[in-house]
């Protein structure tokens, strides 16, 4: 699992730095590094056969096959002089909850280490290419309070220049070592310049951070973003039940972001226990029929008087006239689901004859646009000191997050593979069918 190649030796002075304590003082004996060879295993679950409910096996058998991921966290040797690193941070794609923690935590963590010159790029990777994007000089003084609002206090953008024009700013900046915060787009971004580094013989630590409020990066349990965004849209979903419930054959319908997988629209209506039909683009679903969506809606209608629909922007796509237009991050431009459920809905209620009164909710941008809650609020923390910790632990090419619960440093290949999906066979996806009550939609 774990790519050997993925790490290197860093250390600017030629030689291996006990690492120094918060005092500046050298710490023997202090017990609070992690070991070189720890580690934490990738899965955790055998299981008995390829028929249990979401089993992840590698042959008929379900073999167990042990894979083991190193453990994050601060090493007793480090790789760089502290008070010769100058470090950038850059935050990529779009907005995320947690993004200002994040930073906030890198630097404070920097400084810990005894790093003076810390930098922040402007509007993701374009601030490594346009003239009138200069660097953030960065201190615990000027992110004290960054956390307390959401976005991004360095600025985001999609897209950038070629991966040789960044590298090459990295040698002029005369960087020693980079946080990238994004999502998938981005670490393909961040492993692609790690790459170019390495052709360059360059001793430059690129270290990841990632961010999603879609939960869609493999191997990891959550990604910093994601409960903020869950719980951001309980007051979309709470919204649309009322103003079902209170109309005369009410129907509230929400959209909710995620392109590839429901895992926000999953939880969403998990954790909101009003949702009657949940939508995600993992599970196919027919419109039509006496086994279609717009049939159950009806008999909803029929039984309880009103009813509450949740659906991911990525789902039933294939009812919508396919765009080949992209943005500036590679990403297919979605047709709205939303309107076109809408209007199935209405036209099918006019047609059997019976009143119905559609609310469309779409809090798109309102889930990423807002601070981080609690439970994201730790979980950025803990990742923006783990990317330091991994720096400065000789890694590069690698990113940091949380895997069966442990903290953990990953290939940055291992998890731009693919999308991570919601398994339609999983515990999580039938605990949602049950609270939903909903048939299956063929």
């Amino acid at each position: 699992m774990w790519n050997q190649g993925q790490r290197h030796f860093l250390s600017r002075a030629g030689e291996i730095t006990p690492l120094e304590n918060i005092n500046g003082s050298l710490e023997e004996s202090w017990n609070g590094y992690v070991n070189d060879d720890d580690r934490a295993l990738l899965k955790v679950i055998k299981f008995a056969s390829s028929t249990s409910a979401g089993a992840d096996c590698v042959d008929p058998d379900c073999s167990w096959v042990e894979q083991w991921v190193h453990r994050a966290g601060p090493r007793k040797r480090i790789y760089f002089e502290p008070q010769c690193v100058k470090a950038g941070i850059v935050t990529c794609g779009g907005l995320c909850p947690g993004l200002n923690d994040v930073i906030r935590q890198i630097v404070l963590t920097l400084e810990k280490y005894g790093v003076k010159n810390i930098v922040g790029i402007q509007h993701g990777f374009r601030g490594f290419f346009e003239d009138h994007l200069s660097e953030v000089p960065l201190n615990a003084h000027v992110v004290q309070n960054i956390n307390l609002a959401g976005g991004s206090f360095l600025g985001v953008s999609r897209g950038g220049a070629s991966i040789s024009d960044i590298v090459d700013s990295i040698q002029a900046r005369r960087l020693d070592m980079l946080f990238v915060l994004g999502g998938n787009g981005t670490h393909a971004g961040a492993n692609a310049i790690h790459a170019e580094c390495r052709k360059r013989k360059l001793k430059v630590s690129i270290v990841g951070v990632p961010k999603t409020i879609d939960n869609d990066i493999l191997l990891m349990d959550k990604t910093f973003g994601f409960d903020t965004a869950v719980e951001a849209a309980q007051r979309a979903i709470n919204s649309a039940y009322i103003e079902a419930h209170s109309a005369f054959h009410g129907i509230g319908l929400v959209k909710l972001m995620g392109r590839s997988s429901g895992f926000i629209t999953m939880h969403a209506s998990l954790s909101s226990g009003q949702v009657d039909i949940c939508l995600i683009p993992e599970v196919s679903f027919t419109l039509d029929g006496p086994n279609g969506v717009l049939r159950h809606v009806e008999h909803l209608i029929e039984t309880k008087g009103f009813a509450l629909i949740c659906i991911a922007e990525g789902a039933g796509q294939e009812y919508l006239q396919k765009s080949n237009a992209t943005d500036a991050s590679g990403n297919m431009v979605l047709s709205d689901i939303g309107v076109h459920l809408q209007q199935k809905i209405k036209s099918h209620f006019r047609e059997i004859g019976v009143h119905s009164d559609v609310k469309y909710i779409d809090p798109t941008y309102m889930l990423r646009a807002v601070r981080a809650n609690a439970s994201d609020a730790i979980l950025c923390t803990v990742l923006g000191q783990n990317a330091v910790h991994g720096a400065f632990a000789g890694f590069s090419g690698i990113t940091t997050g949380v895997c069966n619960t442990h903290n953990v440093y990953l290939p940055i290949p291992e998890v731009i593979k693919t999308p991570r999906l919601v398994d339609p066979n999983s515990r999580m996806w039938h605990r949602c069918l049950t609270s939903t009550g909903q048939p299956d939609f063929h």
